[in-house]
């Protein structure tokens, strides 16, 4: 028996071992599979098992980053209420998914081709949405179009996940620095 690996002999967490790989590889995008492996606490011939490759791994993690993205803004209710506070309950929702966002951003294999997850276009489809009734409120201005500020908001989540990676940035302040910076410059103001 002692030849044999602890990870064999338990069941494999598969989402244990996707998180672990998204906390690794949003700080080392290159890591190796043998990185992943040790990061998730397991051996590298488990790892293969559960996932044939780096590609199979980060459409993996893929899967889970959509997931974890339409978890969120169902749980904002983001098609509920004034706008502005369905983005700030937004934000604050997608906080525990933004590293893995972080990592997803970067991998642009994921959003070339034929091959592109229909969970993308579900998603950025329910942020230009949420955008477009902003703007349908009058609480959004009408000069930035839909599409423009569901990139910005990701490019917001993407740049403070790595800030606060870095310890640049603190924590706390996520949801508001990302809120408010939006909003900031998304909100109709009246003319003088």
């Amino acid at each position: 028996m002692s030849h044999l690996s602890y990870d064999c002999l338990m069941a494999v967490d598969r989402e244990r071992v996707l998180r672990a790989a998204a906390t690794l590889l949003m700080r080392k995008s290159t890591a190796t599979m043998d990185e992943v492996a040790r990061a998730a606490g397991i051996s590298r011939a488990t790892l293969n098992r559960q996932f044939a490759g780096r590609d199979a791994l980060v459409r993996a993690l893929e899967e889970l980053g959509i997931a974890e993205c339409e978890a969120a803004a169902a749980r904002a209710a983001v098609d509920e209420g004034p706008v502005v506070d369905a983005v700030r309950r937004l934000v604050r929702e997608l906080e525990p998914a933004a590293g893995l966002l972080a990592f997803l951003y970067s991998e642009n294999q994921l959003f070339e081709g034929d091959e592109q997850n229909a969970g993308w276009a579900r998603l950025d489809a329910r942020m230009v949405d949420l955008f477009r009734r902003g703007q349908e409120t009058g609480e959004f201005r009408i000069d930035l179009s839909p599409v423009w500020l569901t990139e910005a908001l990701y490019g917001l989540l993407v740049s403070a996940a790595w800030a606060i990676c870095e310890g640049r940035v603190a924590p706390k302040d996520f949801t508001t620095n990302i809120a408010e910076l939006l909003l900031g410059g998304a909100l109709r103001r009246e003319q003088k």
